[in-house]
Formats: C-alpha cells, structure tokens, sequence
C-alpha cells in the first residue's frame, strides 16, 4: 500500500477523530497554544515598535534587536525554557512568544515611519494632538502593514507548535514525534500535513481580519485601476 493510501485511510478511521488523541483534541491544543503566543507576542511587540515608529527614535536599535530574536533558534529558546520551568505549557509559550515577536516589532516600526509626512502635517494642521494623530490618522494607515507582520508570525508560530510534542506538550506536533518513534509513517505525514493545513488555514483568516480592518479609501488605491473604477461607477 501506498503512503498517500495510507495516509488516506488514517483519516478515514473513526478511532483518529475521538479520544484526546483525537484530530478536534489535537487541534485545540495546537491552536490554543499558537493563539497564546501571538496575543502575548503582540502585547509586547506592537506597542514597542508603534511607539518607535510613531516618535521616530531607537528605530534601528528596535530592528537590530528583532534581527537577534529571529537568528535565535526556537529550539535552543525551548530547551532552555524546559530547563527552567520542566514540562507543562510554560516554556512552550514563552518560546512560541520570542518568535513571535520579531516580525510585528520590525513591521509596525517600519508601517509607522512609513506614512507620509504630508498627512502628519496635515493632521497637526486640523488641530490634533499626538493621540488622536496616532489613533485616528497614522493606525489606519500602517494597518496592512501592521498585519503582514502579525500574519507572518502567526504562521511561524503555529508551523514551529509542533515542537511542543517533544517536551510532552499537545497539538499536531504530537502525531509527527509519535508517528516517527512508532515507525507510523501514515501518522507522520498526517501529523505534517495537519500542520500545513493549520497555517494555511491561519494565513488566510488573518488576510480576511486585514480586509476588514483596512479602511475603504487604502483598498481602492491598492485595488488595480480597472477594479477602482468600477467600484466608483456603482458608488
């Protein structure tokens, strides 16, 4: 038989889609680990970058310090983690989050330098203070942005969740190291696949949050000229 069979039949069978090694088990585990790790990830890293990137200080020092994080291993930051804090979902998260970080630090930083000079003047010229600049005028700007940065961690962290199975933590990562110390090549590439599909799954529902956060005006001048002008001709 061959593997695509294999792997074909280990769906199909009942016993993969109940129990806690269930595939619906498996997959809250693994999203609520990746969940966990960007929105801590993002407390962090959107206001230090924004700041930054709003008041135009420290920028290179905010890059250099993310180029350090992303040349840090995820497993090396793992194996200490479970040095210090054991088993248990703790040094998971915390090495999920140091991935995490980098990318929405570089992103938001350079979204925010990235607006014109122009609308700045302009909205100091209409009388708003530094808050309501941000906020209202600067934010929705940077917000593409802002996202490709938060997409593009997101999808690490859940495609490098899988590495929590090796110190007994959950998710899909679960059928990647037991299938590979079982010899189960079918569960191994389940496992992979799984992983695959999740962070495909993840790219294209942050993409959708984007569109909606993306104010109207932005998509029209990011839309091609053709699709701009039929939008108008029905507004």
């Amino acid at each position: 038989m061959s593997i695509l069979a294999q792997v074909i039949q280990w769906f199909t069978d009942p016993a993969h889609w109940q129990g806690t090694d269930g595939i619906p088990i498996r997959l809250v585990e693994h999203v609520q680990l990746s969940a966990e790790s960007v929105a801590l990830g993002a407390l962090i890293a959107l206001p230090i970058g924004i700041g930054l990137g709003h008041f135009g200080v420290f920028g290179n020092l905010a890059i250099g310090v993310s180029n350090i994080g992303r040349a840090v291993p995820s497993f090396a930051i793992l194996v200490i983690a479970f040095q210090v804090f054991g088993l248990g979902n703790t040094p998971i998260i915390l090495a999920l989050t140091a991935l995490a970080i980098p990318p929405m630090v570089t992103n938001s930083y350079v979204a925010l330098r990235e607006v014109d000079p122009d609308v700045k003047d302009a909205a100091r010229g209409m009388g708003y203070r530094r808050p309501a600049q941000l906020v209202r005028v600067e934010l929705p700007l940077a917000v593409p942005l802002i996202m490709a940065g938060i997409r593009t961690s997101a999808v690490q962290v859940v495609a490098t969740a899988a590495l929590a199975a090796l110190i007994a933590g959950g998710g899909f990562g679960r059928y990647i190291i037991d299938g590979l110390a079982q010899q189960d090549y079918a569960k191994e590439f389940a496992g992979a696949l799984l992983v695959a599909l999740l962070a495909l799954a993840t790219e294209v529902s942050l993409w959708g949050v984007e569109q909606l956060l993306v104010p109207r005006g932005i998509r029209l001048l990011r839309a091609p000229a053709a699709a701009r002008a039929r939008t108008f001709k029905t507004a």
